[in-house]
Parts: structure tokens; C-alpha cells; sequence
């Protein structure tokens, strides 16, 4: 991911903003009357994003440009769980082997995505996985798998927002030693003697008790006051993140995306939340060569 870095905006004199420490150090919480802190919200992109397009957009199968070679190959460092896991790997890897017409295979071992037609390799192209990691916090644990089998192109997106779900808000809050709440409308929280957090007009923001101004807070930031990270609303400017997943996004459905990237360097690793990631290039191909409807094995 690209550098980023924590901001401050002190709330008394609203001075401006500089870059305090880069992302993954803990800033100093919040006492009344003095600063408001956010921690700067840069993360790898992972789950959901919302937008149509037409089927208009899918391209003629048959005039796929092709790239020769790179053919599937196993690795041996990946490593099965159990017998089970062994077999619904090998049903799901002959699935996809077997499937006839225009297909798109991933490859978790291999860490690859293939373009096939019937047996005859298209493009094959280096990717970022799930990382299999499992979080846990406050009583929820979450585990970041790309989940294996047939999916199909629902959707192709261009210029797609991210949604973060609730595990980003529970991984930053435990990176930076920090309480977590939800932020509801209905509640407004208070911040200090003068100031409430609250929403208004689908922004998070400040409230003045005495002025009844009402001050918004940016969207590219996590809402920090008083040792607490605030989880935002579904549906507000806080909760939507542009940029983050690439200029294209292949939707798979059940928040599972084929997508670009702003850190390059991660694709050929097995690093993501469940996405599989891309480079810019290379998701631009698939946005478009390969037409909505198309199936997507995973294995």
C-alpha cells in the first residue's frame, strides 16, 4: 500500500492538517477542549463494493486477444487443512479443468488467474489471495478466505467504492489499542463539555452544544474521540471509501470482488481479506475482454 499518514485537526482553533506519524502508529487519545485525533484510514481493500453496468459492455468471447504459455502449475507450499480439505480442493480444481466454453479459473495455490477457453489458456496473470488470517474482538472473530467453487461475473464495475465492513473497524481499533462502539444516528455521543458526535445529512461530524454548528469530519478518516473508534453508519460519506479497490472490479457476489489495486507489490502474495486482487493492467483486461455472466472457478 502507498504511504499514508496519521492527521490532526485540532478542534478549538482548526488550524489545519499536517501528517503527524506514517499508518500503524497509535496517536494519543482525545482529552475535552483540546485536539480531536482520527486515525487515518489507508487499508488493503477487501469486501463490497455496489454499482451496475450494463450487460451491453461484455465483449465477443471469440475475439479475445491471447497470450501464449504460463500454464497452471501446482506449488508445494500450499497446505491442506485435512483429508477433506484435500478432496473439495480436488473437486473444485476439476470443475474448473472440466468446465467447457470462456472461463476465468483462479488458482489460490498458485496464486494466478487464467483466462480459458475450454483447455486452451487465454492469459494467465499473477494475483493476491486471501490470507487465511483470523482476527478476533469483542466476542466476533472473523477468517479471510477466498472462498473456493464456481462463481459468475455478476457485474463489472468502473471506479468502485468500498464499503468497509465491521472487521476493518475491529482490526484498526486493536492495531491501535482503542475501544470500539458503533456510531448510531439516534445517539449522540458526547465528546466534551461543548461538542457531540453525531449524524447529519448522511455525514458523521461534530455538533457545537453552545453555537448549534454543526462541523462535519473527513470521510478518509477513522472516527477516534476519548480512546473509542467509532464505527459509521451504513450508508453515510463516512462509510464509503473511493480508490481503494482499482479503477475495475469484477463483482462475484456475497461481497467477493476480482479487483485492482493501490499496492501493486502485494499481487503474487496471499495477503487480501477474501478478494483477489490484481494489477491495474491486468483487472483492466478482464474488465474488458470478459463479459458479465462469465464463470469464475475457484480452487
Amino acid at each position: 500500500m502507498d504511504a499514508a499518514h496519521h492527521w490532526i485537526h485540532d478542534s478549538v482553533t482548526d488550524s489545519g492538517e499536517r501528517p503527524v506519524a506514517p499508518f500503524g502508529a497509535a496517536g494519543p487519545a482525545v482529552t475535552a477542549n483540546v485536539d480531536r485525533r482520527t486515525v487515518r484510514r489507508r487499508l488493503v481493500a477487501a469486501i463490497a463494493a455496489i454499482c451496475l453496468t450494463s450487460a451491453a459492455d461484455a465483449q465477443d468471447a471469440s475475439k479475445l486477444p491471447v497470450q501464449l504459455g504460463n500454464q497452471l502449475e501446482d506449488s508445494a507450499e500450499f497446505i491442506f487443512k485435512s483429508s477433506a480439505d484435500s478432496l473439495a480442493w480436488e473437486r473444485a480444481r476439476l470443475t474448473a479443468v472440466q468446465a467447457p466454453g470462456l472461463k476465468v479459473v483462479v488458482s489460490l495455490r498458485d496464486r494466478r488467474v487464467v483466462v480459458m477457453r475450454g483447455a486452451e489458456t487465454v492469459r494467465s496473470v499473477k494475483a493476491a489471495v486471501a490470507s487465511g488470517m483470523t482476527i478476533e474482538y469483542g466476542g466476533r472473530s472473523w477468517t479471510f478466505r477466498t472462498p473456493r467453487g464456481r462463481h459468475t461475473v455478476l457485474r463489472k464495475i468502473v471506479k468502485p467504492v468500498w464499503t468497509p465492513p465491521d472487521w476493518v473497524y475491529a482490526e484498526a481499533a486493536m492495531q491501535h489499542n482503542l475501544e470500539l462502539a458503533r456510531l448510531r444516528p439516534e445517539r449522540p455521543v458526547r465528546v466534551d463539555s461543548e461538542q457531540r458526535l453525531v449524524v447529519r445529512n448522511g455525514h458523521a461530524g461534530l455538533l457545537n452544544t453552545k453555537t448549534k454548528s454543526f462541523s462535519p469530519l473527513p470521510t478518509e478518516e477513522h472516527i477516534v474521540f476519548n480512546d473509542t473508534l467509532y464505527i459509521p453508519p451504513y450508508g453515510t460519506a463516512n462509510r464509503k471509501v473511493a480508490g481503494e479497490l482499482g479503477y475495475y472490479a469484477l463483482d462475484l457476489g456475497d461481497g467477493y470482488l476480482i479487483h485492482g489495486t493501490t499496492d501493486p507489490q502485494s499481487v503474487g502474495r496471499a495477503v487480501t481479506h477474501g478478494c483477489i486482487r490484481l494489477s491495474d493492467r491486468d483487472i483492466a483486461w478482464l474488465h474488458q475482454y470478459i463479459p458479465t455472466g462469465t464463470a469464475v472457478h475457484i480452487y
